[in-house]
């Protein structure tokens, strides 16, 4: 257990250090620009494929690698996992984009708050049935353990995708100086400044080259260390907890974090992403105490290893991020325009 967390929280301590230190940086925001119709002046329209797309599949992929591995540990069969964590994303990846759309009358954003909602309530119920349905009948896995799985590969995908929100220049805290001066003062050393006019920071929020709450690093590191405690703790054997730890600390800061931030999230004092995530935190408590008395089990984490290496598990994270790469990869709120030539010294 130990080695898996140790390595868990090196590889993640090198990986948020890079997003935080280069991705304000105005290069860090569009991958490629593929070209899809030619223009009377010879150029090409492009369409943008963004690092927030990149960004968001590493996001998804890591969760639902995290996901397998415990679930493995616990001796889980592939088929109950790849199922669970399918039913799963199919309910969630589009919420993403549908409750923000509800909520913000916006077409072409997205919002984890309001996937993670969708996923909350429904998790037991996706859980459950699969559980039922794909596990043998004489070794049903706990539900709380699988939840609890569920909720520590979740704070893991989302400390991983507020990188993406740094490249595009999303999810933007307020300027220092509108903030309290303490936080000015601990955080000006820190703050993220977006240069860019493509940055959403920048046309959204006219905020170009103003010092920012780096809202989206705090975010990232207190999500990933919340993930793996919730991990050291699911590995332990304490999955209520390692589950109320998971939720508890996300949808609070989800809660809290939102009084330093400073994009549209609607027209109330208190958004509706803020009563998603006190209603989150109650319903995982209410989940939390449905759930207890089970039947209780122990982790082997010498199992991930065996189980994850092989086709089965390898192909469908591949698919995953793929899928999420085209899905929140192309940018619709973006445009480019591309010229080719010839190099005619080198002919």
């Amino acid at each position: 257990m130990t080695l898996f967390i140790v390595v868990t929280a090196v590889l993640s301590a090198i990986y948020l250090w890079w997003g935080i230190r280069f991705l304000p940086a105005e290069r860090w925001q569009m991958a490629a620009a593929v070209p899809v119709s030619r223009e009377a002046d010879g150029s090409w329209q492009g369409v943008n494929i963004t690092w927030y797309g990149i960004l968001s599949a590493n996001a998804y992929g890591a969760a639902a690698l995290l996901f397998l591995a415990l679930a493995a540990s616990l001796g889980a069969p592939l088929v109950l996992t790849l199922s669970t964590l399918g039913v799963t994303l199919a309910l969630c990846v589009p919420a993403s984009r549908l409750v923000a759309r509800i909520v913000e009358g916006k077409r072409h954003t997205f919002t984890v708050g309001g996937a993670v909602f969708v996923g909350t309530i429904t998790a037991p119920f996706v859980v459950s049935l699969m559980n039922r349905l794909l596990a043998p009948a004489d070794g049903r896995l706990p539900v709380m353990a699988l939840l609890a799985a569920v909720a520590s590969a979740y704070a893991l995908g989302e400390g991983f995708g507020r990188l993406a929100c740094i490249s595009f220049g999303c999810c933007y805290g307020k300027p220092l100086s509108a903030a309290h001066p303490l936080i000015g003062r601990l955080l000006t050393r820190r703050a993220f400044i977006f240069r860019s006019e493509t940055k959403k920071a920048s046309y959204a929020g006219n905020l170009a080259g103003i010092p920012l709450v780096p809202i989206q690093g705090i975010t990232a590191v207190l999500y990933t260390a919340t993930a793996l405690a919730s991990a050291a703790l699911f590995l332990s054997g304490q999955f209520a907890l390692a589950f109320l730890i998971a939720m508890g600390i996300t949808q609070l800061w989800r809660t809290v974090s939102e009084f330093l931030r400073d994009d549209y999230r609607g027209d109330n004092r208190i958004s509706a992403y803020q009563i998603m995530g006190i209603l989150a935190v109650a319903y995982g408590a209410a989940t939390a105490f449905y759930f207890r008395g089970e039947t209780p089990i122990i982790p082997d984490p010498g199992r991930i290893a065996a189980a994850l290496w092989t086709p089965a598990a390898i192909l469908p994270l591949q698919c995953i991020w793929l899928a999420i790469l085209f899905y929140t990869g192309r940018s619709t709120v973006t445009g480019s325009r591309i010229f080719f030539h010839v190099h005619r010294e080198r002919v």
